[in-house]
């Protein structure tokens, strides 16, 4: 049985309302002007389920008193309203901008009417507290573990704890539990709270920082696919020394990697990799990077971002040598941006960063890379004290040929990447150099060896962690077979007779007397004569030159023709060219010291109509890339590359040729193997052949004898014969000044080689070392059995008097 309500009753409690609704009424008039209504839902709609009817289903319109003292049902947003809610307390109160946020709920204020967003603040990234790559993917490269990195820690650990128990010895098992419980009691009080279940003041204001995560440090995906093995070992080492996990406290490294090993491609891939990573979950490594090269490279590594990583994960900024008002103001916002930054990596050349310094001394930079290092191997320059001088702790030097440098030298370059790793310079000198260099000396006893082969491990003991070097040989599977050539050339009849002119003048004897003051004035005399004779000024630079001079020799004008017959190097190359353009495609590179020597190269290709390019220091530097892009283009006319190995021959891609000349040698054999580099290197698809020109008897070969000795010294770095052309004894000076014409090779003599009978070969050697041209294959003058058919064809002319061969592998 169901009662019902009497009808008194309903009408009593409807009179109630009616009354509280007129009270209300006369508190809050109604406006003169249409007001929107507030019921909830359409009133309009017959259909409406609203849990606002009465007992007889009549519509009811909410109110501000049936918010504050009624139940409400539905109100959007969806939450559960406190029984001493007062809307009206609410609505009426002043509003306030929310000052802190509730960390819990992720910068987001729960009120009554749910949850919502702050409002004039930042909200914490949640989304960024996240690993950027899956590490259970198949192909994944973990440079960088936290779990490995805790498990070595705790072995680290165990094994310090077990040390000091054993230096102690005397305290018992017992006792040692003891502690370990003391320890652990006084670490559980450190992390109890103090106010259990209540937040503290800094959480309350959102003031407090959230822990960080360890996470694993992982390369990019699209990295992955491109590096290769040697690289990834590369770049695993690059990261462990610039993030201190080598040594806590040193954060520099060189890359002595060989030419050709993808050392730019390496660094990349540590800067986006530092850039986006680090131990800790959502926090790169650095914001800024600085990436500082000779003036040709800048724009080819600007490139080679944009290769490897595409057009929109790095944008660098690109700062040429201009000076101008402009590139100063984009320096200085570059270097004032904090955050994420637009550009953040800057590429500068050394000359253009060593003026810019005062601009970046009060910028935090993460990293600091310079290409082509070993220009910082004078501490005591003002490029080298510029750079130091920046606020940077991550230092990484790039350098293909460090070992061609002396001892101080190198200290030098170690003392840049991490600063007081070998002490000060006098400690240095007292504690490796002078020891090792005493019992370098010929003369030296059995103590003094003894002790300098210590200091030589002690050494490499520190260096070698700090020091990374691949030789070429781990590219013989990625790359065509190599072809290398040291070709000894003689002199035409006229340079002969020039030459000997030469040593018998006046300036000359006073000089081997060691009475002349101008050494090196003779010997660049003596190297551009080798080159051609057109390269002096005859017969006003040579006494007596005008009684040899053949009558249609003509000086080089601006209208001055090239005759080849003059130079015997000059004969060799105009058959090689004649040949490589009528039976070949292939493009060919010319480098030079010299200028000079190149504008006779250039004279010539265009007497016979051969296209030429031409890159040296006074090309600007936006031109250059365009110009070895241009070469590199297999369509391209132009075939003859002209280089001038001071200004681009360190770094540059030249893969559209596969033949190189190197016309006259350096007294550093490292500017050689920069230039030689050029076009065996990533990207090439033919096989190379590379030839070296020598004068053969001449000076040039006395130069060439004193690079295969550098290079055949040990790796313990120490090379006495560094800069020997500033210092010569007297004995070396009339070496030096000697034409030798009694034999065809004399670098072949002094090699004292025992595979060959008379200059002759009749066994090759067990394994060629690329650093020794006495392992290399010997060729005479027949050169019949030379594998490259272009020097074949010199073979009876007369001119190529010994040939020593190297090849890189054979596929």
């Amino acid at each position: 049985m169901i009662l019902k309500k009497p009808k008194s009753l309903i009408l009593q409690q409807k009179q109630q309302k009616q009354q509280e609704e007129e009270k209300n009424l006369k508190r809050f008039p109604k406006r003169k002007r249409t007001v929107k209504s507030y019921a909830l839902g359409d009133a309009t709609n017959d259909n409406d389920d609203s849990d606002f009817d009465d007992d007889h289903g009549v519509k009811k319109h909410c109110t501000l008193n049936d918010l504050s003292n009624g139940p409400v049902k539905n109100l959007w947003p969806l939450s559960r309203i406190p029984k001493d809610y007062d809307a009206k307390a609410v609505l009426s109160k002043k509003f306030q901008v929310p000052m802190a946020a509730d960390k819990s709920n992720n910068s987001v204020i729960s009120n009554s009417f749910g949850a919502r967003r702050t409002l004039g603040m930042r909200r914490r990234p949640g989304s960024m507290n996240r690993l950027l790559y899956d590490p259970n993917a198949e192909d994944v490269i973990i440079l960088w573990d936290p779990k490995e990195e805790e498990g070595l820690q705790r072995k680290r650990q165990e094994e310090e704890a077990a040390a000091i128990a054993a230096a102690r010895g005397t305290t018992s098992d017992d006792e040692n539990d003891d502690e370990k419980t003391v320890v652990e009691e006084e670490l559980k009080k450190e992390q109890k709270p103090l106010r259990p279940g209540k937040k503290s003041l800094s959480e309350i204001l959102g003031l407090k920082k959230e822990e960080s995560k360890k996470a694993p440090v992982m390369l990019d995906p699209i990295l992955t696919r491109i590096l290769r093995p040697h690289q990834l070992d590369g770049l695993k080492f690059l990261y462990r020394c610039t993030t201190g996990k080598v040594q806590p406290d040193a954060f520099g490294c060189i890359m002595a990697d060989e030419m050709g090993l993808g050392k730019t491609l390496q660094c990349i891939s540590l800067v986006w990799t530092l850039l986006r990573q680090s131990g800790e979950m959502g926090k790169p490594t650095i914001q800024k990077a600085v990436i500082t090269c000779p003036s040709s490279l800048v724009r080819n590594w600007a490139n080679e971002f944009t290769k490897w990583l595409g057009e929109n994960r790095v944008r660098p900024l690109v700062v040429d040598n201009s000076n101008s008002k402009e590139k100063i103001a984009t320096v200085k916002r570059w270097a004032a941006a904090q955050g994420q930054v637009v550009n953040p990596v800057l590429i500068v050349s050394y000359e253009t960063l060593r003026a810019y310094t005062k601009y970046l001394k009060n910028s935090p930079i993460g990293l600091l890379l310079c290409d082509e290092g070993h220009r910082l191997k004078n501490g005591s320059s003002l490029l080298f004290q510029e750079l130091n001088s920046l606020p940077v702790q991550r230092r990484v030097i790039l350098s293909g040929t460090p070992i061609q440098n002396d001892l101080s030298e190198y200290y030098s370059l170690l003392d840049f990447a991490n600063p007081g790793l070998l002490g000060t310079p006098n400690e240095f000198r007292r504690n490796f150099e002078n020891p090792i260099l005493r019992g370098r000396d010929a003369d030296a006893s059995e103590k003094d060896r003894q002790v300098s082969d210590q200091k030589v491990a002690e050494f490499w003991a520190i260096v070698s962690r700090f020091t990374i070097r691949r030789t070429n040989d781990i590219l013989n599977k990625y790359l065509p077979t190599k072809y290398e050539h040291v070709v000894f050339c003689k002199l035409a009849p006229l340079q002969m007779e020039l030459y000997n002119i030469f040593m018998k003048s006046p300036e000359i004897k006073k000089l081997l007397r060691g009475q002349g003051s101008q050494p090196l004035k003779a010997i660049t005399m003596l190297k551009k004569l080798c080159n051609h004779p057109g390269l002096l000024k005859l017969p006003e630079e040579l006494d007596g030159s005008e009684n040899v001079l053949p009558a249609d020799y003509h000086s080089t004008g601006r209208h001055a023709t090239v005759n080849p017959t003059f130079s015997g190097k000059f004969m060799i190359l105009e058959r090689m060219l004649a040949q490589i353009k009528r039976e070949t495609e292939d493009k060919i590179v010319i480098v030079s010291n010299y200028t000079q020597t190149l504008d006779l190269i250039q004279t010539y290709c265009r007497q016979h109509r051969y296209g030429v390019l031409r890159l040296d220091g006074t090309m600007t530097i936006p031109k250059r890339q365009k110009l070895v892009d241009r070469f590199n283009d297999p369509e391209g006319e132009e075939f003859v590359f002209l280089l001038s190995s001071k200004a681009g021959g360190c770094g540059l891609n030249l893969i559209g040729a596969n033949r190189l000349i190197l016309f006259d040698p350096d007294w550093n054999p490292a500017s050689d193997q920069q230039a030689l580099a050029r076009i065996w290197r990533d990207g090439q698809k033919k096989d190379c052949f590379i030839y070296r020109f020598i004068g053969a008897g001449t000076i040039e070969e006395k130069i060439f004898q004193r690079q295969s000795h550098k290079q055949s010294i040990s790796n313990c770095v120490v090379d006495e014969a560094t800069d020997s052309e500033r210092h010569f004894s007297l004995a070396d000076m009339r070496q030096l000044f000697q034409l030798n014409n009694d034999s065809e090779c004399e670098t072949h003599d002094t090699f004292k080689c025992k595979r060959c009978i008379q200059g002759k070969q009749y066994r090759k050697a067990e394994t060629m070392q690329y650093g020794d041209a006495s392992s290399w294959d010997h060729y005479d003058k027949d050169l019949l059995r030379l594998p490259d058919p272009m020097l074949r064809e010199e073979a009876g002319k007369g001119v190529v008097s010994y040939v020593f061969g190297f090849i890189s592998h054979l596929k």
